[in-house]
């Protein structure tokens, strides 16, 4: 599975350990930035995420930024993006199964190291059920999606 990941500024620390924890050698990881601590806008990086979800670079992605909160709000601004903020595991795995969310938003400044490699993990190894009733609902998040596009 390719994996993107990506953070600001105040998620690189976290997301440069989930780097090297849960995604691990078994998993291709495309790392988008940012590289350092030097201020970094989470809408740059929700871009760069977004746009290797978009291209199929990267099935999956972990953004991390102070509070999630931010990210998570840019990333769903692009098409074919379903982000979800979680900070516990039922929420993590959850949103796959049900939700079909491909890219999981971190907080860097609200849970700790050890958490978010759970979050990660949960995250990963779930699979979308496709019952009928989440297909249903999914397909309602996609015509939201596309009647209110620009133009």
């Amino acid at each position: 599975m390719k994996i993107a990941v990506a953070s600001d500024h105040a998620g690189c620390l976290l997301k440069q350990d989930l780097k090297s924890h849960p995604l691990g050698k078994s998993l291709d990881v495309l790392d988008l930035g940012t590289h350092d601590e030097e201020p970094c806008d989470y809408p740059v990086v929700a871009r760069a995420v977004g746009e290797a979800i978009r291209k199929d670079e990267a099935e999956r992605a972990v953004l991390v930024c102070g509070s999630g909160v931010g990210a998570c709000v840019a990333a769903n601004k692009i098409r074919g993006v379903r982000g979800g903020l979680c900070h516990d595991t039922y929420s993590a795995h959850q949103g796959v199964e049900h939700d079909d969310i491909n890219v999981l938003c971190l907080g860097a400044r609200v849970i700790g190291v050890e958490l978010a490699r759970e979050l990660v993990r949960a995250f990963l190894s779930a699979r979308f059920t496709g019952e009928e009733r989440h297909r249903r609902r999914l397909a309602k998040v996609v015509a939201l999606e596309t009647e209110n596009r620009d133009g």
